[in-house]
């Protein structure tokens, strides 16, 4: 709390920081970091749900028919699914990019 200019975090002599002053400045490797370490965390989930569902089953796609473990079926299925709602996006990003330069245009 600050009163007539003096923080009140400070401690005598003022050799306390604010908390705004001991903050480091995130960096792309540190964020580089995080996401390897997410990924390796994701990464570790998937296997382990891949083993534990290692029974085989037939999976019929149009007139395709195949036996794949379980697992693996189903990342296959999620992985479509994620790519068909990142197409949708792509081409929602695409019109709005379309969009805006159209009306940068009109203003000039």
């Amino acid at each position: 709390m600050v009163e007539n200019g003096a923080d009140k975090t400070e401690g005598a002599g003022g050799a306390g920081r604010g908390p705004e002053e001991e903050r480091l400045e995130r960096t792309r490797t540190g964020g580089i970091w995080v996401s390897v370490v997410v990924a390796v965390i994701v990464l570790v989930f998937l296997l382990v749900f891949i083993v534990q569902n290692s029974d085989s089953v037939t999976v019929h796609f149009l007139w395709l028919a195949g036996n794949l473990p379980l697992g693996v079926a189903m990342i296959f299925a999620v992985l479509a699914g994620a790519l068909l709602v990142a197409l949708v996006g792509t081409a929602r990003i695409l019109q709005l990019r379309r969009s805006a330069k159209h009306r940068a245009r009109k203003q000039k």
